[in-house]
């Protein structure tokens, strides 16, 4: 990872419960998903501290793509369009605004592939080491749900948890709402026995314990 990386948590916290430890929830708005062409044109990140949501840490930023154009299908989907682009703040901007918003925090994301992939465009360090420092949230729904999980998307999935969502694809609204989430799903996960990063970041299905009927004596 290049040195300007946001630092990274310390190795010793991932078996640490996750309640005791440094998160940052964060949602990336693209100019599209080709990894190889596209850039971020927007970020909304949200600390979670302690097992708290830190609402007054949040961060939200627009990014100018500059050279990249957008692509004609994701408009309908984030909302933003060129005009509402020009002028703000530069790749160079974004870049250092994460670097502090990041910095000894693991991160909780929807679908963590997607952030990985642009975080190893603005920092490098591939995209394996950014998953290494993620919980993606999707895949605590699938472990807690089991076989039979509703449908996987965000919005979806805060309906059935009764997380409120106020503006779906807005990067900062995603981020709270991941946040939220995180933290509805993660403490039933904890009821089963899943209470470090370490287990959380390894979730696979996870059924509760079954209660058989004691045999009757003979």
């Amino acid at each position: 990872m290049s040195p300007g990386a946001p630092e990274a948590p310390p190795s010793s916290w991932r078996k640490m419960p996750w309640t005791r430890v440094l998160f940052a929830s964060l949602d990336f708005e693209a100019t599209g998903l080709d990894f190889s062409r596209d850039t971020i044109i927007s970020f909304g990140m949200v600390p979670v501290t302690e097992g708290r949501i830190d609402v007054g840490g949040a961060v939200y930023q627009l990014v100018d793509p500059v050279d990249v154009p957008l692509d004609i299908r994701a408009i309908p989907v984030h909302m933003l369009r060129p005009i509402d682009l020009a002028g703000a703040p530069s790749l160079e901007a974004a870049r250092e605004a994460l670097r502090a918003a990041l910095g000894r925090r693991f991160l909780v994301t929807w679908f963590a592939e997607v952030e990985a992939a642009f975080l190893d465009k603005l920092f490098g360090g591939g995209r394996k080491s950014w998953l290494r420092r993620s919980v993606d949230v999707r895949r605590l729904v699938v472990a807690l749900e089991g076989d039979d999980h509703g449908p996987l998307t965000l919005e979806a999935c805060a309906q059935r948890y009764r997380v409120p969502v106020a503006s779906p694809h807005h990067a900062l609204d995603d981020a709270l709402v991941t946040a939220q989430l995180f933290l509805v799903i993660a403490t039933k996960l904890g009821e089963r026995g899943m209470r470090s990063i370490k287990d959380l970041q390894g979730a696979t299905v996870v059924r509760p314990p079954t209660l058989s009927r004691p045999r009757a004596p003979i």
